[in-house]
């Protein structure tokens, strides 16, 4: 039997006080920090973030999948920020990717990806 297992997404940070402000108005706070690393939780979901302060947020390539039962749900919290649909940090619409999936993606200031799926 295999062991359960934690999976989170690692992203940089080019000022980890920026991040978390960021991150806070999504709803996430603090679960550690110190000056090599950061971890942002907001119920079960974790991110955990690493500094790179001379990380281009154009070139990024760094990406985490939100997965939610309620997208529209989740996507209006998210709108409440107010982010243009384009740049850094942006947030998106909703748009299907199959049948039975669709998403909406959100851009943080460091350019990292988030992709946010639902039924």
């Amino acid at each position: 039997m295999a062991l359960p297992l934690t999976v989170t997404a690692n992203l940089p940070s080019r000022a980890f006080d920026a991040t978390e402000d960021f991150y806070a108005r999504l709803g996430f706070a603090r679960a550690y920090r110190d000056d090599n690393w950061m971890i942002l939780k907001r119920g079960e979901a974790q991110l955990e973030f690493f500094p790179h302060p001379d990380l281009d947020p154009g070139g990024s390539w760094f990406s985490a999948c939100f997965r939610t039962e309620d997208l529209e749900g989740l996507a209006a919290e998210f709108a409440e920020l107010n982010l243009p649909a384009r740049g850094r940090p942006c947030l998106t619409g909703i748009s299907r990717v199959t049948d039975d999936l669709r998403m909406f993606a959100l851009i943080d200031p460091d350019g990292s990806l988030i992709r946010c799926l639902g039924p």
